[in-house]
C-alpha cells in the first residue's frame, strides 16, 4: 500500500465501482488475505514485463505468474491518476457488495479492447459472505496454528477416495509431518463439483486421514497447467507448507519439496491399499478412473466401499444423482419450418405422461412474446434471446427439472453459451439439430415468412438473408423431410433412455 493514501468517506462514495471476473475476484481475496505476499495489489506494467521476462517482479522478488485486473473502457473516465482523490476504484462481489478499494497507480489499454489497472488494494466492507467462511482463514492465522516441523500440503481439488487417503497416510508417516488440506473453492473441482460439495466430500473423508488442518482457499484455475501449479505452490508455501503431495507432475518451486508416490492398488487378501507392484495381479484391484466413477453415479450404482468411504460416496451421490433424477436441457435448433417445435411439443407430452419429471417447454415464439418482447432480429438481439432461454432452462434444470427449448438459435456461440449455463447448473444438455433442408422448410412455410422474405417484405430471415450456422457439436441430428414426427419423437426418447436420462417405460408404444 502506498504511504499516506487517505480513504475519506467521499472517496468511497464517489469512486466508480466494478465487479471483477470470477478468477480476478479469487486473486483479490488472495491479495487481501496475504496469500500472495509480497504482492499487495494487482500488477502494473513494470511488474508484468519483468515477470514475463525473468520470473521476477520489477524489484527482483521472485514471482511466477501475472496477477492482473482489467476493466471496461467506460470506467476509466472516472479515474484521474494525477489526483489521489480520483484514483480509487471500488471492487465489488457479484451482488454489488464492496470488497476492496483499489488505488489505481497504473492504467493502460490492452489487446482485448479493455484497460489493465494496477495498484494496491485495501479491504472494505464486512469481510465476505458465502458457505464455509470459517474455513477461509488467512495464511498468518493458519501458520500460528501449525505445530513446528514439516507440514505436508495436499491440494484437494477432487474428492479423496481410499487410494488418495492411503497415499496421504503413507506420506505423513514417512515425513513425520503435520497434514494441511487446502481445498480450492474459487471454481469447484475439475469434475464439475461445486465448491460446497467439494468441501463436504473432503470432510466426509476426515475420519480416514491423519489429524489435519483444513482450509478453504479461493484459488481459481487459469487454464494453464503450469501457471496453475506454480501459483498453487506459492499459495501453499504462504500457508506454511514445506512438502506437497501430488499425483501429477506438479511444478512447485519456491522452496517446496514434492512427493510423487508410486501407484497403489487394493489388496483383496486383507483389504489394504499397497504399492501396486507388491500385490500379485490376481489379488489386486486398481483404483477406479474418474470416468468409471462418473459412470457408476450416472447409472445409479453405489460406489464400492473398497474404493470410496461411505460418507464421501453419500456426498457424491447427492451431488451427482442418477441421470434420470438429474436436471436436463433438451435444446432443439433448426430453421423455421423444420419441425423442431412440433417435435419438442410431442416430446414434452410423452415425458409428462410418465409423471417422473417436471417438464418446462420454452417454445421460441412464446418466449419472444413473454420473455423477450421488444427484441429485434439482429444478431445481438437474437443472441440475447437465446441467452435468456438458456438461462431459464438452466435454472429449471438446476432444480432437477427437464427444460425443452426450441428456438431457431442460428448462431453457434449462443448455443454454446446455453450448453455452458446448463453444465454450470450441474445439469445435462442434449443439442438436437433438426436438419430439415431449407427447400423443404420453404415448401411448408406455414407462417408465410419465407414468401415475405423472398418478396423483400421481411429482412433478417434465417436461411434467406441471415445465416444459419449448422451445429458441428449436435448430440442428435433429425431430418423431417421423410421422417414422421412420431418417429422423431421416438428417436429422441430412445436417446434419453439409452443415456440414462429417462426411464425405459417412457418409450411410446
Amino acid at each position: 500500500m502506498s504511504n499516506g493514501w487517505v480513504l475519506p468517506d467521499e472517496l468511497l462514495r464517489d469512486a466508480p465501482a466494478y465487479t471483477p471476473r470470477p478468477f480476478e475476484l479469487a486473486d483479490l481475496e488472495l491479495l487481501l488475505s496475504g496469500a500472495y505476499a509480497p504482492l499487495d495489489g494487482f500488477m502494473g506494467r513494470a511488474d508484468l514485463a519483468s515477470v514475463a521476462r525473468r520470473g521476477r517482479l520489477a524489484n527482483a522478488t521472485p514471482w511466477p505468474v501475472p496477477v492482473t485486473l482489467q476493466i471496461p473502457p467506460e470506467l476509466t473516465k472516472g479515474l484521474d491518476l494525477a489526483n489521489p482523490a480520483e484514483r480509487g476504484l471500488v471492487l465489488t462481489d457479484p451482488e454489488g457488495a464492496p470488497i476492496a478499494l483499489l488505488e489505481v497507480t497504473d492504467l493502460w489499454p490492452n489487446r482485448q479492447g479493455a484497460y489493465g489497472v494496477g495498484g494496491p488494494v485495501r479491504r472494505i466492507g464486512d469481510g465476505g459472505h458465502g458457505p464455509f467462511q470459517r474455513l477461509r482463514r488467512a495464511p498468518g492465522e493458519v501458520r500460528e496454528l501449525l505445530p513446528p516441523g514439516r507440514v505436508l500440503g495436499v491440494i484437494a481439488d477432487r474428492p479423496l477416495h481410499r487410494p488418495q487417503l492411503a497415499q496421504i497416510a503413507h506420506a505423513v508417516r514417512t515425513l513425520a509431518a503435520h497434514l494441511l488440506i487446502i481445498i480450492p473453492v474459487a471454481d469447484g473441482s475439475p469434475d464439475g463439483l461445486s465448491p460446497e460439495v467439494l468441501v463436504r466430500s473432503v470432510f466426509g473423508a476426515r475420519d480416514r486421514m491423519p489429524p489435519a488442518t483444513i482450509v478453504a482457499v479461493p484459488i481459481a484455475r487459469r487454464g494453464d497447467e503450469v501457471w496453475d501449479a506454480l501459483l498453487r505452490a506459492r499459495v501453499a508455501r504462504a500457508y506454511g507448507v514445506t512438502h506437497v503431495l501430488s499425483t501429477t507432475e506438479m511444478l512447485t518451486g519456491g522452496g517446496l519439496r514434492m512427493l510423487v508416490p508410486r501407484e497403489l492398488a487394493y489388496d483383496n487378501r486383507d483389504g489394504q491399499w499397497r504399492w501396486r507392484d507388491d500385490i500379485p495381479p490376481r489379488n489386486r484391484r486398481l483404483a477406479l478412473s474418474q470416468e468409471e466413477i462418473d459412470d457408476l453415479l450416472d447409472r445409479g450404482f453405489p460406489l464400492p466401499e473398497w474404493h470410496t468411504p461411505p460418507a464421501v460416496a453419500q456426498e457424491l451421490t447427492r451431488a451427482r444423482p442418477p441421470r434420470r433424477h438429474r436436471g436436463l436441457v433438451v435444446f432443439f435448433t433448426g430453421l423455421s419450418g423444420s419441425g423442431k417445435s412440433t417435435i419438442a411439443r410431442g416430446l414434452a407430452d410423452a415425458l409428462r405422461e410418465s409423471g417422473d419429471r417436471t417438464v418446462t417447454l420454452l417454445d421460441g415464439d412464446v418466449v419472444r412474446r413473454e420473455l423477450s418482447a421488444g427484441l429485434g432480429f439482429g444478431r445481438a438481439d437474437r443472441d440475447l434471446n437465446v441467452r435468456r432461454i438458456g438461462w431459464v432452462a438452466a435454472e429449471v434444470a438446476r432444480h432437477r427439472g427437464l427444460a425443452i427449448c426450441c428456438p431457431i438459435a442460428p448462431y453457434a456461440r449462443a448455443r454454446s453459451t446455453a450448453r455452458e449455463m446448463a453444465r454450470a447448473a450441474g445439469a445435462g444438455f442434449l443439442l438436437v439439430h433438426v436438419a430439415t433442408p431449407l427447400a423443404v422448410c420453404e415448401q411448408r412455410d406455414r407462417k408465410g415468412l419465407y414468401a415475405r422474405a423472398r418478396a423483400g417484405q421481411l429482412t433478417g430471415m434465417t436461411g434467406i438473408d441471415d445465416p444459419y450456422e449448422e451445429p458441428t457439436d449436435a448430440d442428435l441430428v433429425l431430418d423431417t423431410t421423410d421422417l414422421p414426427v412420431e418417429d422423431c419423437i421416438r428417436t429422441v426418447l430412445t436417446r434419453l433412455t439409452e443415456t440414462g436420462w429417462a426411464e425405459p417405460r417412457l418409450q411410446p408404444a
